[in-house]
């Protein structure tokens, strides 16, 4: 896995985690507080960033993905930040090695599996650009735009449009993100429990947590507190970062 290191601080390593199209960078705006207190760790999942390409994308194999590093960089117990599909790799991992994860914060996702139609336009831009083989960022939105409506979208994904030795193309596995698509909208693991603190955040206009997910987690995740940001959608963390970041460092400073 690729990854990038911030800070020298003395309280519990925290390791931030991006969510789908994404890299470690998305979750910059609040790595550069935490690393005033802490030692941050953000990371590029598989498929994603500079990370490794592979054919699965399952919740459990990205887990295991952390483990490994925690286990390379020989950190017993972290704090783990995750937004959206991130947030459920965070969960994934919490279930998986609860003595490793002292403090769990998700961004506006929920565990459960989502309909599997939120992203079929982004999907029919991407491979728009695969077949039409882009030479310039401009081109690549020109391109994008006959598919996604929504600029910021756009620009996010571009964000992860790069050239490289071999030309223009996309740090994410397109390929492999599409087949697994199932997999990163589903939720395999809703029968085992993690008894440590969690933080669920939910964008307030954000359709991705609702009220009929609170027994859901709560049966998951028996004591998790949750916050709501009013006036922000899924990417709460960049439309409203202060008030963001204070829950956040609150949470881990006190526990909740």
């Amino acid at each position: 896995m690729n990854f990038k290191e911030q800070g020298q601080g003395q309280g519990q390593p925290v390791v931030l985690i991006h969510g789908l199209f994404g890299s470690l960078d998305n979750l910059g705006l609040l790595a550069r507080p935490l690393s005033e207190q802490y030692r941050v760790i953000s990371v590029d999942l598989r498929n994603h960033g500079a990370s490794f390409h592979s054919d699965e994308m399952s919740y459990p194999a990205q887990a295991a993905d952390l483990l490994a590093l925690l286990d390379r960089l020989g950190l017993e117990q972290v704090a783990i930040v995750g937004h959206s599909m991130g947030g459920k790799v965070g969960m994934q991992l919490a279930k998986l090695a609860p003595t490793r994860v002292a403090k769990l914060v998700v961004a506006d996702i929920a565990p459960v599996a989502y309909p599997h139609a939120r992203h079929q336009n982004v999907f029919a831009g991407l491979n728009a650009t695969l077949e039409q083989v882009p030479q310039s960022r401009s081109e690549a939105e020109a391109i994008l735009a006959q598919h996604i409506e929504i600029a910021g979208v756009r620009q996010f994904l571009l964000k992860s449009f790069a050239k490289t030795g071999h030309g223009w193309g996309w740090r994410f596995n397109v390929p492999a993100l599409e087949r697994n698509y199932a997999n990163i909208m589903g939720w395999p693991d809703a029968q085992s429990r993690f008894e440590g603190p969690a933080l669920f955040i939910k964008g307030g206009d954000s359709d991705y947590m609702q009220p009929e997910h609170t027994d859901t987690v709560m049966a998951q995740f028996p004591a998790a507190k949750a916050r709501v940001i009013a006036g922000t959608g899924h990417w709460l963390h960049a439309e409203k970062p202060v008030l963001f970041n204070k829950l956040v460092v609150d949470f881990l400073s006190t526990g909740g």
